[in-house]
């Protein structure tokens, strides 16, 4: 099967389906058997096409006199697959990117659009200067073109964050995320992982944020890595692993992780538990739950217990525990690297997911004893649902004081001592909010 060609089909299937790109690129790449310049080739054409989606479809704007909302669908992938190679792609020819893009457009029948698609490509190529940004005087379009990023994206980031900070989170959204490793501490060390991965061939260094996260270049399919079937380490942003840091479970605790799947953070906290005491992990999707008993066991984990459960369910009771974590669906705004798509899904800000997170927050407060610690988490970056829900729920909740965050790394933004708010600059983390509090006393 052609590469473009699988881009193609990968980019429809994300786009008309709104399939995730990495299991579909993922399920591309196994099924066609494709070797690793080919893999590398297809996953730089869909996830560039992913993070320049916006700009590219800007510069067809320049270029075609049929207005982008009347052009197929498959038809403008393939023009910003073309456009992508002419502009951004410094490797391959311009006849090449030209030629092949009217071959892809015969072979998937699209026989009528051939003219106009080689009209435009043909049209950039030929132009001294591919295309030119919007004025600087309108900053958010600007940014948002020259980043790839809608303007209600940008507008929240800036009015949140500041203009510098916008802007290097708007960078940040473009390649490939550093790819972190929780180290298994049940089954090995830090030390006895790194030479293990580097006789694998893959280069492991010690994260700066946590002695027992490692960051992995060369790793091929992970999975097909020796420490990886015996349980030695599993994928885990630092983010997440500081959230769980700052819940700080013990052994012989008892913990409820009330929206768990995947279980990342369930099972870096049975760590910290040194495998004893009791895990509740809570999802209500029954082949989630499966795959934390099925991962659980790889790395040797027992005491996490799995069952279905709506954390939004005020009639849903549990027994106290010591620690209680709610890390509640969200808009994702803070994992754009990883999942590039997410930026142009609709109402993602003007949605109902802050009132969804705060009654799941009360909910499981309820099950937080005298002296223990809930803490609030969300992959996004978004003060409403993030620091607002935070302060909100002091307010609301005398029974609960703010407990202070103290993980080892300085805050950007300006804000309250027990919430600490992660950007993806530099892409050592991903986007995070993590909030703590304790209990002082009963209702």
């Amino acid at each position: 099967m052609n590469v473009r060609n699988l881009a193609l089909r990968v980019l429809y299937s994300v786009e008309r389906d709104s399939a995730y790109s990495a299991l579909v690129l993922n399920n591309s790449i196994k099924e066609n058997k494709l070797s690793s310049v080919d893999a590398s080739f297809l996953s730089a054409l869909v996830y560039g096409c992913l993070e320049r989606q916006l700009t590219l479809d800007y510069i067809i704007g320049q270029y075609s006199k049929i207005p982008l909302k009347k052009i197929d669908l498959k038809t403008k992938i393939i023009l910003r697959l073309g456009i992508l190679q002419l502009v951004f792609m410094d490797k391959i020819p311009d006849s090449a990117a030209v030629n092949e893009s009217v071959k892809l457009a015969h072979k998937n029948k699209l026989a009528r659009s051939t003219g106009f698609i080689n009209g435009v490509l043909r049209s950039v190529s030929r132009a001294e200067e591919k295309f030119t940004l919007p004025d600087e005087s309108d900053r958010e379009r600007y940014l948002s073109v020259k980043y790839s990023c809608p303007e209600e994206i940008v507008r929240l980031w800036i009015t949140s964050y500041g203009e510098g900070i916008a802007e290097e989170i708007l960078k940040s959204l473009s390649g490939r995320p550093q790819l972190t490793a929780r180290v298994n501490t049940l089954k090995t060390t830090t030390g006895e992982l790194i030479a293990e991965l580097e006789r694998e061939g893959v280069k492991a260094a010690v994260s700066d944020l946590d002695p027992n996260a490692v960051v992995l270049k060369n790793t091929g399919s992970i999975e097909s890595l020796r420490a990886y079937r015996e349980g030695k380490l599993y994928i885990q942003d630092p983010a997440s692993q500081l959230c769980v840091k700052a819940l700080d479970p013990k052994p012989n605790e008892n913990m409820i992780d009330v929206c768990s799947a995947p279980g990342g953070k369930s099972f870096t906290a049975a760590q910290y538990m040194k495998n004893r005491g009791r895990i509740y992990a809570f999802d209500i999707y029954e082949h989630k739950l499966s795959l934390i008993k099925e991962n659980a066991s790889r790395l040797g984990i027992t005491n996490i217990r799995t069952a279905i459960r709506d954390a939004s369910d005020e009639n849903s009771g549990l027994d106290l525990a010591e620690k209680v974590l709610c890390d509640v669906p969200c808009s994702g705004l803070g994992i754009i690297s990883r999942k590039p798509e997410i930026r142009y899904k609709k109402n993602l800000i003007d949605n109902d997911l802050p009132a969804l997170q705060y009654k799941i927050l009360c909910n499981s407060a309820r099950f937080v004893m005298t002296g223990g610690t809930l803490v609030y988490s969300t992959c996004t970056l978004n003060p409403d649902e993030n620091n607002k829900n935070a302060e909100r729920f002091l307010s609301e909740h005398r029974e609960f004081e703010p407990l202070k965050l103290d993980l080892g790394v300085k805050r950007m933004i300006n804000e309250e001592e027990n919430t600490l708010t992660l950007f993806p600059i530099n892409r050592v983390t991903d986007g995070f909010f993590i909030a703590a509090f304790r209990r002082k006393s009963a209702r």
